[in-house]
């Protein structure tokens, strides 16, 4: 990708401009003398670390601005010296917002490290002695690091494979058994990705590219190509998981990156050394369009630079094709989602969770809560997620993926009502609070019965809401859109403000932002009971919250259509 390497070449200098502003360069005798300021005037080692290897890569590219530039090395000399000062006694790195002797934040530091450092242990002898010197200190902080890793231990299910998949490749590199034994003992718990190619995180936005990275590491250090294996899976999943403004659906991760509006520009790398790889020609696709992505949103390019100086290979492998699928229907049942994507639209059906469905045209996005008060409950949240054809026959997963035509999705709920009876004897405490209340009996019911049925159609969905059991409940259907859309029916247009909302009663409502437009109806507004009973979710801050109601029992269908905005 000769364009592709030429641009990111440019951003990296641009990057390396920015470091040399932000690099600590008062008070030499100062803990923070050749650390880096980040967005929060924090100043530590793995954001140092992340700074000086794109300085380094700059320094050692015949191509960059910076190329054996005296001064740039000054200063990367003087950032090494800083991480060396903060690296713990013991080898361990902190990440100082949370984590203190790290060993998952020291693998990210080692991680991050070794691609600059295999560069100037193959090519060394192109460069003067200053480099050599930089290359040891840099094995220096790495052994270091790996030997604090061998006693460390980690929080979340990414962290086992980075630090094992660093320690593996490190005990190749420097021959050191203990590092091999580290990774062995963490891979006996065995991989979390499942037959979908999903991690148990479900982070699309953030981890499943941490993750990937961590298998392509443990395939290259143990020549198990096998490893590869979850990788390939994981990206063909990724697939149907862009938004058709090329953005990540995050709002089934249970990470931080949840609900977070999020590109995959970090996966360009992995689409494409893995599309030349394995002859994947949608991955090629795929990194063609994360990068034209990158550039249609003046945004910055993977910074990348060092890959490719250990790839040169990848430079001038050209590929025409630029994009994602368009159409496309999944069922993953581990995760509990249905993904469907049309032209210039995407649907996501959730089970188990209160925000049950998303649809998005183009960059425009709206979500759907029931919000129901009924005993303890606040919320449908479905119980079982089934998929039909259009004329109600069950599929499995495979055969959803591959029918041609329509095709119905159906979510249930049965809420049980009830009622604690008096204990039949004295307890040993009056105190409510210490009493073992799952020794009470209970009146069971009424109960209140969802059934939610998802129907594709061109252009869109039409989704059915039918409640049964208890009568007269006053329920609200929530549709939270972007702020800063315009929202109009035949009788009223208004501003999407954030935090705003209101209750439409009639007709059909056309919101727009951009050139983007969703279309809801027939509303229905009978009571205004909208804030729920102690306990609901608040209205969503950041949304503009349209709210359709009605009281138990009914039936109402829902035509959503992705148009374009009239503005």
């Amino acid at each position: 990708m000769r364009k592709h390497y030429e641009i990111i070449v440019r951003e990296s200098d641009r990057r390396v401009d920015r470091s040399l502003e932000i690099q600590v360069m008062e008070g030499p005798e100062g803990p923070f003398y050749g650390g880096f300021r980040d967005g929060r005037d924090l100043v530590e080692a793995k954001f140092a670390i992340y700074r000086i290897t794109t300085m380094l890569a700059c320094y050692l590219n015949d191509d960059s601005r910076y190329h054996r530039d005296g001064a740039l090395l000054s200063r990367i000399e003087k950032g090494i010296a800083f991480v060396e000062r903060t690296q713990r006694p013991n080898g361990f790195f902190d990440f100082n917002d949370c984590n203190f002797y790290s060993a998952p934040d020291t693998a990210f530091c080692v991680k991050r490290i070794l691609p600059v450092y295999l560069y100037l242990q193959s090519h060394g002898d192109a460069y003067p002695e200053c480099c050599a010197m930089i290359e040891r200190r840099l094995e220096g902080v790495v052994r270091r690091a790996c030997d604090a890793m061998v006693h460390g231990g980690f929080h979340t299910p990414n962290h086992r494979w980075v630090i094992a998949a660093v320690m593996a490749f490190c005990g190749n590199l420097f021959q050191e058994p203990r590092y091999r034994t580290t990774t062995d003992r963490y891979l006996v718990e065995g991989l979390d990705c499942n037959a979908d190619g999903e991690y148990a995180e479900r982070s699309a936005g953030n981890y499943n590219r941490i993750n990937n990275d961590a298998m392509i590491m443990l395939a290259e250090a143990t020549g198990d190509e096998s490893y590869y294996e979850p990788v390939l899976r994981n990206l063909n999943m990724m697939l149907t998981y862009l938004e058709p403004d090329g953005s990540v659906f995050t709002n089934n991760s249970t990470r931080q990156d949840r609900g977070v509006k999020s590109y995959p520009t970090d996966y360009y790398w992995e689409y494409l050394s893995m599309g030349r790889r394995f002859g994947v020609p949608a991955f090629l696709d795929a990194a063609n369009a994360i990068f034209d992505g990158c550039t249609a949103r003046a945004a910055e390019h993977m910074d990348c630079l060092i890959h490719y100086m250990n790839h040169p290979d990848l430079i001038d492998v050209e590929h025409e094709g630029s994009r994602f699928p368009a159409v496309y229907r999944k069922f993953y049942q581990d995760s509990h989602i249905v993904r469907m994507g049309g032209e210039g639209y995407s649907c996501s059906i959730l089970d188990h969770c209160p925000d049950f469905l998303y649809f998005q045209s183009g960059a425009f996005t709206c979500g759907f809560r029931i919000g129901a008060s009924f005993c303890e409950h606040r919320a449908f949240v479905s119980q079982q997620m089934q998929v039909f054809s259009a004329d109600d026959q069950a599929l499995s997963p495979a055969q959803f993926s591959s029918l041609n035509g329509q095709v119905r999705i159906r979510l249930h709920e049965k809420k049980v009502g009830w009622y604690y009876l008096p204990f039949k004897e004295p307890q040993d405490t009056t105190d409510w609070w210490k009493m073992d209340q799952t020794k009470r009996e209970k009146i069971l019911g009424p109960d209140m019965i969802f059934d939610v049925t998802v129907d594709t159609v061109p252009e869109g969905i039409d989704l059915t809401l039918r409640t049964t059991g208890i009568d007269k409940a006053p329920l609200r259907l929530e549709i939270s859109f972007d702020a800063g859309c315009t929202l109009e029916t035949d009788g009223f247009t208004t501003e999407g403000v954030p935090g705003g909302g209101m209750i439409v009663k009639r007709g059909t409502l056309s919101a727009s932002k951009g050139d983007d437009c969703i279309e809801i109806g027939p509303c229905f507004g009978v009571h205004s009971f909208t804030a729920g009973k102690f306990g609901s979710a608040g209205r969503n801050q950041g949304c503009f919250t349209v709210y359709l109601t009605d009281h138990t029992c009914f039936e109402h269908t829902l035509q959503i259509r992705a148009r374009r905005s009239r503005y």
